[in-house]
């Protein structure tokens, strides 16, 4: 029995030969998943609205790697799985740009809508559908929606001295085959470990928390994940 399998309680599937897509690859939590994702074996494209600046990002994270950019609309097209970490305020005109590109794929949605405001720290925004990874299934009525990956470290995930993420990732969605493909993507990453959290209607919370560890963090000058007790 392998450590991942003695991790988890359910059958996950084999998601090794995938090629991930990540939108919004050029900012640092996307570029650290390209490179955790690479790292694991998977060829990684990442997507950036110009494919100069895409191919950057992926030249950045070296030449050993299976990394290489495109524009969006490309990097959505060519990727079994994509993963969306674009800022918040481009969040919803990026999904309908790319409806026809997303239709039939797995979108694991990691954005975390949060204001910023000086002395108070960071907050949660309201969003109309409930969450961030509620507004792209509103969008994306042809994806298979999943919510995962909203309190991982970028810096953490970009630090090359980092060998192993020990943390838990929440994955939550309506699609039981979709979210266990997820927690499996999670796992090919050392140390960390895919835990279903729940359907897309409790995204919500697992979002706006991400307010609440950046303020731990602040305070203990750290980089605190999550760990899951008990299963």
């Amino acid at each position: 029995m392998t450590e991942q399998q003695q991790k988890t309680p359910y059958d996950l599937p084999d998601v090794g030969g995938l090629t991930i897509g990540i939108l919004g690859g050029t900012g640092d939590q996307g570029k650290g998943l390209a490179r955790r994702f690479a790292l694991a074996g998977h060829r990684v494209v990442i997507g950036s609205r110009k494919a100069k600046r895409a191919q950057q990002a992926a030249d950045d994270l070296g030449a050993d790697l299976p990394v290489s950019g495109a524009e969006n609309a490309a990097a959505a097209s060519g990727a079994d799985v994509v993963v969306v970490a674009v800022p918040w305020d481009g969040h919803k005109a990026l999904l309908e740009s790319l409806r026809e590109e997303l239709a039939g794929k797995i979108v694991v949605d990691c954005v975390n809508p949060l204001g910023f405001e000086k002395g108070k720290g960071a907050f949660a925004l309201p969003v109309e559908e409930g969450s961030a990874a509620e507004q792209a299934a509103s969008v994306l009525t042809g994806s298979r929606v999943v919510a995962a990956f909203h309190h991982v470290s970028a810096k953490l995930l970009l630090d090359p001295e980092v060998a192993e993420m020990e943390l838990d990732v929440l994955v939550l969605g309506n699609d039981r085959e979709a979210t266990d493909l997820v927690q499996a993507l999670a796992g090919r990453i050392p140390g960390m470990r895919g835990v279903y959290g729940g359907r897309l209607h409790n995204a919500g919370q697992v979002e706006a928390f991400t307010a609440n560890l950046i303020s731990m963090n602040r305070r203990y000058k750290a980089h605190a994940g999550l760990r899951i007790t008990d299963v």
